[in-house]
């Protein structure tokens, strides 16, 4: 057997070497218990996350009231100026312009501080709330058996390994368990 006969040789070992490490893993992964979880359905159903956001929701709900108000004076000036600038005396159009874009200014200055700070609350919501789910799906996870949790995104999962809604009821629990403490 000459050089080319042994590379042919090694290559076609090689090649099924490649073939049966698959089935190999596969055979012993057999006992493997697989589950997937849909994150975004998590983070947007889970008890926790909607209390978050009614939360936030009211805690900002008076200073985006007070912006609304704002917004709807300026608008009001803006109408009146449009309707009425050209029959008032030019220092008063001026005055009133004046007013209407410092009423402006104001208004974008406090719905992007209003933005920021909701957007800075909201994720910090939203961090605390992920931990918690994190760890409902370890704990779920570890009490049935799982050896390996899979998140979303995936491109397929078969519904028979979804555990999404076991995890929603289990942080279901955890939401009433924590609301029945005094």
């Amino acid at each position: 057997m000459g050089s080319s006969g042994y590379q042919c040789w090694s290559r076609c070992a090689f090649a099924l070497l490649l073939v049966l490490l698959p089935a190999s893993v596969f055979a012993q992964a057999g006992a493997s218990k697989i589950g997937y979880v849909d994150l975004k359905r998590l983070l947007d159903n889970a008890p926790q996350m909607v209390d978050s956001r009614a939360k936030l929701q009211q805690e900002f709900a008076g200073r985006d009231s007070a912006l609304k108000t704002d917004e709807a004076k300026l608008a009001g000036l803006q109408q009146k100026y449009d309707r009425d600038a050209s029959i008032m005396a030019k220092a008063d159009a001026d005055a009133l312009k004046r007013e209407i874009d410092t009423l402006d200014r104001a208004n974008k200055r406090m719905r992007e501080t209003l933005r920021t700070e909701l957007n800075t609350r909201a994720s910090a919501e939203r961090d605390r709330v992920w931990q918690q789910i994190n760890d409902s799906v370890i704990e779920y996870a570890r009490a049935q058996g799982f050896d390996l949790i899979v998140p979303s995104p995936v491109v397929y999962a078969s519904t028979r390994i979804d555990i999404t809604d076991a995890v929603l009821d289990k942080l279901r629990q955890n939401k009433a368990a924590t609301s029945a403490k005094p």
